[in-house]
């Protein structure tokens, strides 16, 4: 998977994050598509590690697609911990 495939998966995985956890968090697209990328890379850091089960290099995968939405809502719920829930 190349780097426009991790920019798609994080894009659509930080997007269901935020789906799950709504708020007014700032950052618009560009956020959201950082938090789903680093997402990508946590969750299957965290899978690998915890798990032992290292992610396959496809995009089409699911344990890829549940990893990377995992480890978004993880940046964003540490995120929402650091700076608060919404822009006020």
């Amino acid at each position: 998977m190349g780097i426009i495939g991790w920019v798609v998966l994080g894009l659509i995985a930080g997007a269901i994050a935020k789906a799950v956890l709504p708020g007014r968090d700032p950052g618009g697209l560009i956020g959201t598509t950082v938090i789903g990328v680093a997402g990508a890379f946590v969750g299957g850091w965290l899978s690998a590690t915890f798990l032992h089960r290292s992610v396959a290099r496809q995009f089409f995968d699911g344990a890829t697609w549940v990893s990377a939405v995992a480890g978004s809502l993880v940046l964003l719920i540490a995120y929402r911990l650091v700076f608060g829930n919404s822009r006020d």
